[in-house]
């Protein structure tokens, strides 16, 4: 369906959590590139799966969130907690894939670099 963006759920398998249950798919070069610029917040169970990608940057954001760094068989290489806007992430070349998800999406989910997730799509 045009205009209609995919969403995915993210859920830890490790520790039997769940990350976030509408999480926007952005994997064409428009919606990386605009990723969560405009907005003003998260809901709690929502956030944004940018691919490729190994690094972000929080200029023109105006909350802080958290960040999961993905391997290509869904493995979490990396963590960042509560970015705040107008910075950047060094780049993680183990990473295929970013999560944006809500400040303190992490700790509550209590996800750790080497934890497996599992990210299917939403019908």
């Amino acid at each position: 369906m045009a205009g209609k963006r995919s969403s995915v759920f993210v859920r830890n398998e490790t520790k039997e959590t769940t990350l976030a249950t509408r999480v926007v798919v952005a994997d064409t070069f428009l919606s990386r590139l605009i990723g969560l610029l405009g907005r003003t917040s998260l809901a709690p169970d929502a956030g944004i799966w940018i691919l490729p990608a190994n690094a972000i940057h929080t200029f023109g954001m105006r909350f802080r969130f958290d960040v999961v760094l993905i391997d290509r068989s869904y493995r979490v290489v990396g963590l960042r907690k509560g970015i705040r806007p107008f910075s950047v992430t060094w780049p993680n070349f183990r990473a295929r894939s970013v999560l944006e998800l809500p400040q303190d999406t992490l700790s509550r989910s209590r996800t750790e670099v080497g934890d497996q997730l599992r990210i299917e799509k939403n019908e």
